[in-house]
């Protein structure tokens, strides 16, 4: 199933939040158009501003609220994603090229500067300090995490701990504000602001380690990236750690990451010591874990049928191939 199936219900919405991503993505500078058009035509599974309309379904809808925090969301999303395709040399996203690629890193981290900017311009009419708030608050912990990660780029010490703490701050916080603010401002209450916010956080939690299980079962068209990308970087995952820990080939894994520049030929070994070690199994059963949970936490909503699209996006995460 395709996670764009899921969203049948709030449709008409999200089209009208894909207008104003080119709305915000305009530039009297051309080159900025330009690479917003880029971005945007690359297309994305838009699973924050979807958590965060579904997340408002729980009570008070209101459309012509909600719409520019959506866009908001998207657009800090797509800022990051262009910042992170400069730090990782990434040649491609989404089966595109990267903006870095096409038009250089100064230009690009420029651009996303501007999305960030544009993100909080879309919502300057918003008086609510709760919201500006928690989305400030969001930029911050991104960042903190993406330090956190090029910090200890082949650095085979790094634990599970440090792991999971990493990924909180570069994806699980943002489902989770996704869905705490949907709730939020739709006066859901306290009880279904808590419980969805949780489930965002778990979704997260689950939607990044699906991911750097990918990075080592996936294939490049799938991904729209190369596989064993992240391997290649030095981005030290779940299921490297798990390997470190308990592949009888772990020494030569650490000796590998220690050259901190693999070729070709060694990241395929690479993955190989990290498939044998049953580090896929592992993460698998750790995203599986965090998708219960989040299963667990929906039960605050009321509606019969809102629980089930959430359920499904959920199974969606934990089983996505790309």
């Amino acid at each position: 199933m395709k996670i764009q199936h899921l969203f049948e219900e709030i449709s008409g919405d999200l089209s009208k939040v894909e207008a104003g991503l080119r709305q915000f993505a305009l530039s009297q500078e051309k080159t900025l158009t330009g690479i917003g058009t880029h971005l945007l035509r690359a297309g994305g599974k838009r699973l924050r501003p979807a958590l965060f309309l579904l997340s408002a379904k729980t009570q008070v809808y209101d459309p012509e609220r909600l719409v520019p925090v959506a866009v908001a969301l998207e657009l800090i999303h797509t800022a990051s994603l262009v910042h992170d395709d400069v730090i990782d040399e990434a040649a491609t996203r989404r089966g595109r090229e990267t903006a870095s690629a096409k038009w250089g890193n100064m230009v690009s981290v420029l651009a996303g500067d501007f999305l960030f900017a544009q993100a909080f311009a879309a919502i300057s009419h918003i008086a609510d300090r709760r919201i500006i708030a928690a989305l400030s608050q969001l930029v911050s912990n991104m960042c903190e995490g993406e330090i956190t990660q090029f910090l200890n780029i082949f650095n085979p010490a790094q634990t599970e701990e440090e792991y999971l703490l990493r990924i909180q701050k570069k994806t699980a916080d943002f489902l989770a504000c996704a869905c705490d603010l949907g709730s939020y401002m739709a006066d859901a209450g306290e009880a279904v602001i808590d419980g969805l916010k949780e489930y965002g956080y778990c979704v997260g939690m689950a939607f990044q380690i699906t991911d750097d299980i990918l990075d080592v079962t996936g294939d490049d068209g799938e991904l729209g990236k190369p596989a064993g990308n992240d391997l290649r970087q030095g981005i030290i995952t779940l299921p490297v750690i798990y390997t470190l820990r308990h592949s009888p080939a772990r020494d030569e894994l650490r000796l590998m990451l220690g050259r901190r520049s693999l070729t070709p030929g060694e990241v395929s070994r690479g993955l190989e010591i990290i498939r044998a070690a049953g580090a896929v199994e592992y993460a698998a059963g750790l995203a599986g874990q965090y998708i219960r949970r989040a299963k667990e936490m929906i039960n605050v909503v009321q509606d019969r049928a809102l629980r089930e699209k959430f359920s499904l996006i959920a199974d969606y995460v934990g089983q996505r191939s790309y």
